[in-house]
């Protein structure tokens, strides 16, 4: 089994750059933000920046807080056998790293970016996503997310990118550290 990489953040605190960096190393990307837009389009939801954090949540509530990390687990070991290095983007909470750091041990390593948050505000601002919406919304999605543990698996990370810079300042600091991995 090769090197499975977890990475986490705060909404807009830079995991898409990271995990384009790795996906333009032919190093496959599994992003649970996706699973969670997957499940919103099979109930035939509108999409509205509530929407995706109230299916998370109802996820979280009726499987219990590592369901994602659960069923992402078969598909990270689908990929994992023919390719070295594996990216788990957008892992959110404690129970997620439990169940993953109990199945893959010493094998998982966690990498934080880390961001101001009015950085991240003016990045949401910019992107338009329809999970962003607006100040209230982005508020209410930090607590939700800081609720789940994300603070600590960020503080507790085995790597920390700080990204207050720019964009191209992340992906040379995260191409410099594959090189050296």
């Amino acid at each position: 089994m090769g090197r499975i990489i977890a990475v986490c953040g705060m909404p807009a605190s830079g995991k898409g750059v990271f995990a384009a960096v790795l996906a333009a190393r032919e190093i496959p990307v599994l992003s649970m933000g996706d699973m969670i837009r997957a499940e919103v389009k099979e109930r035939g939801l509108e999409e509205s920046p509530g929407i995706f954090g109230k299916t998370a949540s109802e996820l979280r509530a009726i499987h219990g807080e590592g369901v994602l990390a659960s069923r992402l687990i078969p598909r990270v070991d689908a990929v994992s056998v023919t390719n070295p290095i594996v990216l788990i983007e957008g892992m959110r909470g404690i129970a997620e790293l439990d169940i993953f750091r109990s199945y893959w041990q010493e094998n998982l390593l966690v990498v934080a970016i880390r961001t101001a948050k009015e950085n991240r505000y003016n990045r949401v601002r910019s992107r338009g996503r329809t999970e962003d919406g607006n100040r209230e919304d982005f508020e209410i999605r930090d607590k939700r997310e800081v609720g789940w543990g994300l603070d600590s698996l960020i503080n507790d990370a085995d790597v920390v990118f700080d990204n207050d810079a720019s964009p191209e300042t992340l992906q040379e600091n995260v191409t410099a550290w594959l090189e050296s991995l």
